[in-house]
């Protein structure tokens, strides 16, 4: 059985117990075991409730956590965790022995495989029905690998980029209910990268594609992220995608 998402934020979890030392109102804070207290700096100003670099440090490796956290967000009782934390860092006994802790982390991981193998068969399947539905709808053209597309703005030139030519784009990536995942319009900058760092879906759409168009792709979850999805989201196993992309540029890959 593998475990490698509880791998991963077990060593987050590490990472925090090791940075994360509790900050009290006081110019010092006192270190596990006894240890003589470490003054407290003072941080970046006008961070509110954040004032030493203790504190700042601790609530943005908290951010990191949370953020590797979010596979596992409904099966975990953050006051709980906190309590894991303090236990640790004051080097207290644990309330679990090796025995439970051991037996704790297999039946998260058995129930973390378990949801994630039913969203990715409901993914698999609301995928297939879009799709489907989709195909036949005006406009919308399918190819031979199952990629759909639509022609929103034409292009002009005739020329099209190469599988391995650098593209400059803007595009809006977002899942079938609508969630965007990442668009270069809200960084206020287009991407630029080689055709062949992206997924299938991507290479072949672009191929499609002229100077100045702006197609809509629709990107089966086999010419995207597939059964794996996206390590930690947004993308899901089996999800399938769609993309507004705009192709402003391209060259010859260096």
């Amino acid at each position: 059985m593998k475990f490698l998402p509880l791998t991963a934020t077990a060593v987050a979890l590490a990472l925090v117990l090791a940075a994360c030392q509790p900050i009290g109102d006081e110019a010092s804070t006192e270190q596990a075991g006894g240890d003589p207290p470490v003054a407290a700096t003072r941080g970046i100003e006008g961070i509110e409730g954040l004032e030493t670099v203790q504190q700042q440090a601790g609530y943005v490796i908290g951010l990191e956590l949370g953020g590797t956290l979010v596979p596992v967000r409904d099966e975990v009782d953050l006051d709980a965790m906190m309590e894991g934390i303090r236990d640790s860092v004051a080097a207290r006994e644990p309330k679990v022995n090796e025995q439970q802790f051991m037996q704790i982390m297999q039946d998260l991981g058995e129930r973390m495989q378990a949801a994630r193998a039913e969203a990715g068969a409901r993914a698999a399947e609301e995928g297939a029905a879009f799709l489907a539905e989709n195909a036949g709808r005006e406009g919308v053209q399918v190819t031979e690998s199952g990629l759909q597309y639509e022609v929103l703005e034409p292009g002009q030139g005739g020329d099209r980029p190469g599988p391995t030519d650098r593209v400059r784009v803007h595009y809006e990536g977002s899942l079938l209910g609508g969630e965007v995942f990442d668009s270069s319009r809200e960084r206020g900058e287009p991407a630029e990268f080689t055709l062949d760092q992206v997924v299938p879906g991507w290479q072949e759409g672009v191929q499609l594609m002229e100077r100045g168009s702006r197609f809509r792709l629709w990107i089966p979850s086999a010419l995207g992220y597939g059964e794996e999805g996206t390590a930690g989201g947004p993308i899901g196993p089996n999800s399938t995608l769609v993309f507004d992309v705009e192709l402003i540029d391209f060259e010859p890959a260096s």
